[in-house]
């Protein structure tokens, strides 16, 4: 190892440890660990631009373990990223660029937002599925648009999560061969030795998926480290796994080899006992060499004009291939053709039909405006309808394909389509039973976060799914994921407004959008359709003035409502019916569009919905009342079932009746 590339591992090491004991919190003994593999891999192999971080064609990083942020900072900044030694110096401060954890859309360089263990790995895999699906798509001979690698840094604790799991079994299936792991085996968690529950032979498990799996003894040997990645990078079939044994806290006399080193400073004594140990000056903090400096320059430099190499090359490309030119731009352009939204297929239903197919009829012609719409299910596209007929399957055979078959993962799943949205290039959709959002919840929150175009398709969405009992039946999931910010909830009514749900979630370009489907048919409805899309409209009005009562309700109660509406009107009770599609949608309208809808005049309102009653409150007021699912269902066919919990006309009107009369007491 030549003096500047020692002293530049140091550099990493050091200001990473500065940064923590300044914040007086933070993760030290990864950076110390893990800075002779990470600079290795940033310094000879990873393509990359600081003046451009998102250049479509640049390698992807992703530190998994994400507790190791400052690492990650270290090198954005000695690359010269906009991160300076100041936002280093602020790490983990209010308002800085440096964060406990890497956040996406937040720091310049990051790839993805990263801590909850494992996550990363698995968007990793999706970040391989959409170089490779690109690259089928664009490159020609001679113009290799798309010609990057996606590495990953884990360490144990990211692959003793189930997600880490579900996702290396899929790569391994797909044969993702531009898909390298660095593993930083170090043997420590925050419990101690990984002997106390991870005692697995790893390198099995992950040959078994049939992944290529290097061996690094010695993890400050940067030459073997160096010639592992150059045999990853060999190896096209199988996606690699490099074993590299570190020592977690490396340089520190007292915590090298210790948990104590993982998750808390190494305080002022140790600190300058671990720079003497090292060789470096005690008396410094957030020391950059000039000579380390001036190296990072030149390698800055390196990677600048890789850029400008690609620059001409896509120039060259479009004048060659102006067509597939022109199709690169729409695919990495979020907005949808007009002529999508104007496409009367989409709005044409005229018999009863479940939500779940009238989104699979709709899908189909989005696709044909949207080729580069990519997704699947988690073993259940005759169930959810997601299926895409005649786009391909995406396979290791067959990278043009568009239909991803994820196998019963949802968790890999839900973070794989992170990993599609981050790339860049696709529109990633999955879908699976709404029940099963539980499996997935971590990377739905993840997409909200980060703010990522994730459409979701669950499907069975109620107590009318019926015979499968309270196991598949979804009484709380509604609140559950109404719960997370930034993530939009719609449950249509019919076909019409299921078609609103999608070119909504399309025309998002800030955060993920979940559309919840009905399994059994539901009758065509008049008057929906894109008013929907302002989350919540009067799909019936009153016939007078002012109504006497508004009932509110989502999906297949909708139909219902509108009958009790009917019923209501019979006992000159003017009535009111509201659809309502999307709090989240109909919340972000204006307060006049609201007092429209919902007037504040109009004391006595009623929702119906067959989910927990948890947050309608916040639109039925105090004198306001909700028929609701307050316990688990049951197992019988599912009109039982919604005659058994309430989900009747008679009900509905009856509760009705029961709230006017408070209203004359």
């Amino acid at each position: 190892m030549k003096a500047v590339e020692a002293s530049a591992i140091n550099t990493i090491r050091f200001l990473a440890v500065d940064a923590i004991e300044k914040a007086n919190s933070g993760h030290p003994g990864l950076p110390l660990g893990g800075a002779p593999m990470a600079y290795v891999l940033w310094s000879r192999f990873l393509k990359h631009c600081p003046q451009d971080p998102d250049w479509p064609d640049r390698d992807r990083f992703v530190l998994s373990a994400g507790h190791g942020s400052m690492l990650l900072y270290a090198l954005l900044h000695l690359f010269g990223y906009d991160v300076s030694l100041e936002d280093l110096k602020q790490f983990r401060q209010w308002g800085s660029k440096t964060p406990g954890h890497p956040e996406y859309g937040h720091t310049a360089g990051v790839e993805t937002t990263t801590g909850p263990l494992g996550q990363g790995f698995a968007n990793a895999v999706g970040m391989a599925i959409a170089e490779q699906r690109l690259a089928a798509e664009f490159n020609r001979p001679g113009f290799e648009l798309v010609n990057h690698y996606t590495y990953v840094y884990a360490g144990d604790g990211c692959l003793m999560e189930g997600v880490a799991a579900e996702a290396a079994s899929l790569a391994g299936h797909l044969k993702l061969g531009r898909l390298i792991c660095l593993y930083d085996d170090n043997e420590i968690t925050i419990d101690g030795s990984t002997e106390v529950a991870f005692t697995e032979d790893v390198a099995l498990r992950f040959r078994a998926y049939g992944w290529h799996v290097e061996r690094v003894a010695d993890g400050t040997n940067t030459e073997a480290i160096a010639a592992a990645i150059r045999k990853a990078q060999a190896e096209t079939e199988r996606p690699s796994l490099i074993m590299v044994r570190t020592t977690i806290g490396y340089g520190s006399p007292n915590k090298q080899g210790k948990a104590s080193s993982h998750g808390a400073p190494l305080g002022e004594e140790e600190v300058r006992l671990t720079k003497r140990n090292l060789g470096w000056p005690e008396d410094k903090t957030f020391y950059v060499p000039e000579e380390v400096r001036e190296h990072f320059r030149e390698l800055a430099g390196r990677l600048q004009q890789a850029k400008a190499e690609w620059d001409k090359l896509f120039t060259a490309y479009r004048e060659k291939y102006p067509e597939a030119a022109a199709a690169w731009v729409a695919w990495h352009d979020k907005k949808i053709p007009e002529d999508l939204e104007n496409d009367e297929r989409l709005w044409r239903f005229d018999k009863p039909m479940a939500t779940r197919s009238a989104s699979g009829q709709v899908m189909q012609v989005i696709a044909e405006y949207l080729p580069n719409l990519m997704g699947g299910s988690a073993d259940l596209n005759a169930s959810t309808k997601t299926y895409l007929s005649g786009r391909g399957d995406f396979q290791a055979q067959n990278r043009k394909g568009n239909n991803l078959f994820f196998g019963v993962r949802e968790h890999a799943m839900g973070a794989v389509a992170n990993g599609l949205a981050l790339h860049g290039g696709l529109r990633p959709f999955v879908s699976t039973f709404f029940v099963f959002v539980d499996y997935m919840r971590p990377p739905v929150r993840l997409a909200a976060l980060m703010g990522l175009p994730v459409i979701y398709v669950f499907t069975h969405d109620s107590i009318g799914v019926g015979e499968d009992g309270p196991t598949h039946q979804p009484v709380e999931q509604l609140a559950g994921l109404r719960s997370i910010p930034n993530l939009y909830v719609l449950r249509p009514a019919d076909g019409r407004e299921t078609a609103s749900a999608w070119l909504t979630a399309l025309r998002r370009t800030d955060g993920p959008t979940a559309l919840i489907l009905s399994r059994q048919d539901l009758p065509q409805l008049a008057g929906s359709g894109r008013p929907a899309e302002k989350g919540a409209y009067v799909i019936s009005p009153e016939k007078g003035e002012q109504p006497a009562l508004i009932i509110m309700a989502s999906g297949s109660e909708v139909q219902l409502a509108l009958e009790a509406q009917a019923a209501l009107w019979k006992q000159d009770i003017d009535t009111r019916v509201v659809s309502m599609v999307s709090w989240e949608l109909f919340l972000a309208q204006d307060e006049a569009y609201r007092e429209e809808v919902l007037p504040a005049a109009v004391k006595k309102r009623l929702a119906v919905e067959a989910g927990r009653a948890m947050g309608w409150q916040q639109f039925t007021g105090c004198e306001g009342a909700v028929i609701a699912m307050e316990q688990f269902g049951a197992s019988a066919p599912g009109e039982v079932l919604m005659e058994k919990y309430g989900f009747t006309v008679k009900n509905i009107v009856r509760k009705a009746l029961e709230l006017l009369a408070q209203q004359r007491a």
